[in-house]
């Protein structure tokens, strides 16, 4: 088969009795002397034959016949070869057998083949089987069977599949470009960047691919993975520091940690090193293990510290019971707290004494709480929960509603077993109330109140300390004809769904039993009897409305 080069080593032995001299001896070794000696060699844009050892020209071609140690120059490129067909006319060229571009100490490409038009300043470079088209550009090299190099915009790119390394990374893709002047790249289809670091793993996979070399930025425009050992980032659009770590992303990119987290946002920065990362604009924070998502306008989340901070209709959704919980305030926050306990010295190894830290996760939203749940609602200034203890506590005048009761208090701890109440305590100022019907509400106050809860109902009910109630018993047919007045210093209620079973007060109670038609209006509210019915979230989109009977409530307790 006549292979490109036996065809052309056919053509240059049929060209030998057609050979011009140009002035010079008839001999095959000759040297060639520069094309045009006094050319300005600044013209960036001219191609001159430096040397070669052997020239030769037939009548017939339109190409000079250039053998051993060719040179040509463009500006500052230096090509060489080991053979050539040269168009002086077009300055254009096809080189053969290690062929090399040189720019200065910093730019070299190596191939076995090239062809150069010189109207255009494009060069194409070929690798034999086997072997690949070299670019070395200082620190970075680009490989690949076919390049081509445009030299009069300093830009190279190759269609038939190439790889860059530089001292961070190697990027693979079907199509790629680079500019040696500037250091940008740009890979498609297919593209794979996978970091040489051997201590950390980052794998970014993309159609469409920006790189630069000197600051090892990349930056992805179509749907991307990115792969490193603290989770997985989906986006269309983001910019990735492979140096630093650092990240930012946009139009919606999604986060997913190892742990199965998940974050989204309109604008999302991260920090992979420093364990810290910013959301901006609908910021959503799900964590599926917790049945529990965070939703705001803005968030941050430090990794190391575990701490996370969310405002701007800053949001808890909780559904661990089926029943899902809606809570809001100005900002919710999380963080760890350390507990220091001292350990006894170790007397059998002669061990100094030390302090071991406990850790525990805190959750705080504030101010302005409110949260809704189908079966309970309830407001206040501030709400903490510890995780140690599974608690609940509410803070300044917070209240609470189940169905038609409703209790209150300076403040309000609610204990959990698996986001179920078992217990609530009101240690100061306790009062509740359940409406009956008009202005008939059955009421309990005292200075300790602490309810517990079989099942999501309330079924015991201790009050300590000046005991006030209002009861309106029911008769045997469901009627209610009376209205019961008493005081104590402690009580104890039993409760079955809406009845209440029996009560039991001590040591002494006072008390009057008054028939509903004889009773006068005095006797219907306990001094401290407040029904804030008024500022009771309806749903969950309620809970972003602030009454304005909500703020003077909370400003009245100088929140």
């Amino acid at each position: 088969m006549l292979t490109r080069k036996s065809a052309l080593a056919l053509l240059t032995l049929s060209a030998l009795p057609a050979l011009i001299a140009f002035a010079m001896p008839q001999r095959r070794d000759v040297r060639i002397e520069p094309q045009i000696p006094t050319a300005d060699r600044s013209a960036g844009n001219r191609v001159f034959l430096e040397r070669a050892e052997v020239l030769r020209k037939a009548e017939t071609d339109s190409f000079m016949v250039l053998v051993g140690n060719v040179v040509f120059t463009k500006g500052p490129m230096i090509m060489r070869c080991d053979s050539a067909h040269y168009f002086a006319e077009t300055e254009s060229m096809d080189a053969f057998g290690n062929v090399s571009m040189e720019q200065g100490d910093t730019l070299f490409v190596y191939a076995d083949e090239l062809n150069y038009n010189g109207a255009t300043e494009v060069a194409v470079l070929y690798a034999d089987p086997g072997k690949k088209v070299q670019l070395i550009n200082r620190d970075v090299m680009l490989e690949t069977d076919v390049f081509v190099y445009d030299l009069a915009i300093d830009l190279g790119y190759y269609e038939v599949g190439g790889r860059l390394t530089d001292p961070s990374n190697t990027l693979t893709s079907l199509y790629g470009e680079y500019a040696p002047s500037t250091k940008e790249a740009n890979f498609y289809t297919n593209v794979h960047l996978n970091s040489r670091n051997t201590t950390d793993t980052l794998d970014i996979w993309s159609d469409t691919l920006y790189y630069n070399t000197d600051t090892h930025v990349a930056e992805l425009y179509s749907p991307s993975t990115v792969l490193n050992a603290r989770g997985t980032i989906y986006t269309s659009n983001g910019v990735y520091d492979t140096d630093s770590n650092r990240t930012t992303l946009y139009d919606r990119s999604l986060i997913v940690t190892r742990q199965g987290q998940t974050l989204t946002a309109d604008t999302i920065y991260y920090d992979r090193t420093a364990g810290y990362g910013e959301a901006f604009g609908g910021m959503i924070l799900t964590d599926s293990a917790h049945k529990a998502e965070v939703r705001g306008n803005y968030g941050y989340y430090d990794e190391f510290r575990d701490s996370s901070f969310v405002t701007d209709s800053a949001l808890l959704i909780e559904y661990s019971k089926g029943d899902t919980l809606w809570l809001h305030g100005r900002y919710i926050q999380s963080f760890l707290t350390f507990d220091s306990v001292h350990v006894p010295e170790d007397t059998i190894l002669g061990r100094a004494a030390y302090m071991r830290v406990d850790t525990s996760h805190v959750g705080v939203v504030y101010p302005r709480v409110r949260f809704y749940r189908s079966d309970m609602q309830g407001v206040a200034d501030s709400m903490r929960f510890t995780e140690k203890d599974t608690s609940l506590t509410m803070y300044h005048n917070p209240i609470v509603w189940s169905e038609d009761r409703q209790i209150f208090g300076n403040e309000i701890r609610l204990y959990l077993n698996d986001s179920t109440i078992e217990r609530a305590v009101l240690p100061d100022q306790a009062f509740t109330a359940q409406h009956i019907e008009g202005e008939h509400y059955q009421q309990m106050s005292g200075k300790e109140m602490i309810a517990y809860f079989e099942g999501g109902e309330m079924r015991r009910l201790d009050i300590n300390g000046s005991v006030e109630l209002i009861l309106y018993p029911e008769e045997n047919d469901s009627t209610i004809n009376k209205i019961v007045n008493a005081e104590s210093s402690y009580m104890k209620a039993f409760f079955r769904g809406q009845t209440t079973e029996r009560i039991t007060m001590w040591p002494q109670t006072t008390g009057t039993v008054t028939p509903l038609f004889l009773a006068r209006r005095s006797l219907y509210k306990l001094p401290k009897f407040k029904w804030f019915e008024g500022i009771r979230p309806e749903d969950k989109d309620d809970i972003f409305v602030i009454p304005e009977a909500m703020e003077e409530l909370m400003r009245s307790s100088g929140r």
